[in-house]
């Protein structure tokens, strides 16, 4: 059986990278990883970057280690390809810059470069994403030589992301190539915008991303004012990238966002409105409006006719949040590998993400708390994607707010069905822009939320044993 080609739209982000290691984890029949593309969402790009690098420092690090004590290397999907690592979007297409260092930490892995700087690799690696000098002398390209061969297993590029996921769409077979989307939607708006129809040719493509009967993120609204919470010291972060106002102190206190909205929805509504667009029979019918005091906003129309509808898998907080990796199941896990470079590295980065989750919800014991394994769950979707537990509502009309005060991001879903009222009037002849028509059958999104998986109390062990080893 041909394995499943993916590429990862990426934010890393503590679950990103638990992601990431499940995804080159695979064996060669189920996933070939064609590409990592990077967007902000988490924390800023950069530190996005730096992460990606390290994951692979690491990988290399625990293949080696692996090797001398006669185990499986493992992460074999790297044996097959280099994937393309690109960097992508620094900001959203019209909101204001927003991250979640507060909960990833300022460098999006708990502050482990600061915390543990003789974890992180040297800062070598930045010139592979710079472009050469023209006149290049030996010793420089000694350097550089040195940085390629220490970090070999990933192939960078100097190119825009999304025009990187242009070509590599572009120069394999229509409907083989699935994107996996973990991070705000950016990177897929402006491809889809430069060239729909090579954008079409994608498969499928697999988002984690909103909340359609749960409460937005984070925390739980019940908790946040609760005598413990309230305790517990307001952490250093940064919500919302503007000046130093009262407006924006006062959103940032206790981490408050939106009560209905997921993180990478709410970090840019718009890519994401656009984006699901593409699932409609006529998607100038549910495109965002235009902002016009933002005009990096203003990405082009789709054209009025396309060859196809694009086919979304949305895995929102509703099935995301139950997967969760405790505490005493990693640290029970990880104790018995303490040598392994692998090991040590999660477990200082999850050790700080653990405390902060605690932070959140100081009412409950600190040993029992667990890690949601939000973006992770759409790789398990990736590497069975015919595992007949995995459950789909289809054609569920699903729009992204853009433009409330207090719903940007929000994803809201007419239950009505379609069909009810065909309608008046030509789709075609109207004014660009979402204006309803929730009735109408022509017009609306059609996507497929996944409502059903093989198993939440599964997905933690299965994690563990593929990434970290089994432990005997």
């Amino acid at each position: 059986m041909a394995p499943n080609k993916i590429i990862i739209d990426t934010d890393p982000g503590v679950d990103d990278v638990l992601a990431m290691l499940l995804a080159f984890s695979a064996r060669p029949e189920e996933l070939e990883i064609l590409m990592l593309s990077i967007t902000f969402g988490n924390v800023d790009v950069q530190n996005c970057l730096r992460n990606i690098v390290t994951l692979f420092h690491y990988i290399e690090k625990e293949r080696a280690w692996r090797r001398s004590q006669g185990k499986p290397e493992g992460f074999e999907a790297l044996n097959v390809r280099k994937p393309i690592v690109a960097v992508g979007a620094t900001e959203p297409l019209a909101e204001q810059m927003m991250v979640a260092d507060f909960f990833h930490g300022i460098d999006g892995l708990g502050g482990i470069h600061e915390s543990h700087p003789h974890l992180s690799p040297t800062e070598t690696w930045k010139s592979l994403f710079e472009p050469p000098p023209e006149s290049m002398s030996s010793e420089e390209a000694s350097v550089l030589q040195k940085a390629k061969d220490e970090h070999s297993l990933f192939e960078p590029s100097l190119n825009y992301a999304p025009d990187e996921m242009l070509r590599v769409l572009k120069e394999n077979d229509p409907d083989t190539i699935t994107i996996v989307a973990i991070g705000p939607l950016t990177n897929l708006a402006i491809a889809a915008a430069k060239d729909p129809e090579t954008f079409l040719r994608v498969k499928e493509v697999v988002v984690m991303g909103g909340a359609v009967d749960v409460p937005g993120n984070p925390p739980d609204l019940q908790h946040i004012y609760s005598p413990t919470t309230l305790s517990v010291p307001i952490p250093n972060f940064h919500l919302t990238k503007q000046p130093d106002t009262p407006l924006r102190r006062q959103l940032n206190i206790r981490n408050q966002m939106t009560p209905g909205a997921e993180f990478n929805t709410y970090a840019d509504s718009v890519a994401s409105a656009r984006v699901f667009a593409l699932t409609s029979p006529n998607p100038r019918t549910t495109m965002p409006p235009t902002l016009s005091t933002h005009p990096k906003s203003a990405l082009p129309d789709y054209p009025t006719s396309l060859s196809k509808q694009l086919k979304l898998r949305l895995f929102p907080l509703d099935i995301t949040t139950p997967h969760l990796l405790p505490k005493q199941l990693f640290n029970a896990h990880s104790e018995k590998l303490e040598a392994s470079p692998l090991a040590q590295w999660a477990g200082a980065f999850l050790a700080s993400t653990f405390q902060k989750i605690w932070s959140m919800r100081p009412d409950q014991d600190i040993e029992g708390v667990g890690l949601e394994l939000h973006d992770p769950l759409t790789i398990w979707y990736a590497l069975s994607p015919s595992d007949a537990k995995w459950v789909f509502k289809e054609d569920e009309d699903v729009r992204v707010e853009t433009s409330g005060q207090w719903t940007r991001g929000a994803c809201i879903v007419d239950r009505r069905g379609k069909g009810m009222s065909m309608g008046e009037g030509d789709v075609e002849s109207e004014v660009v822009g979402d204006a309803g028509g929730w009735l109408d059958s022509r017009r609306g999104n059609r996507i497929s939320r996944c409502v059903g998986t093989p198993g939440e109390e599964k997905f933690a062990g299965v994690l563990l044993e593929r990434v970290f080893g089994a432990v005997l």
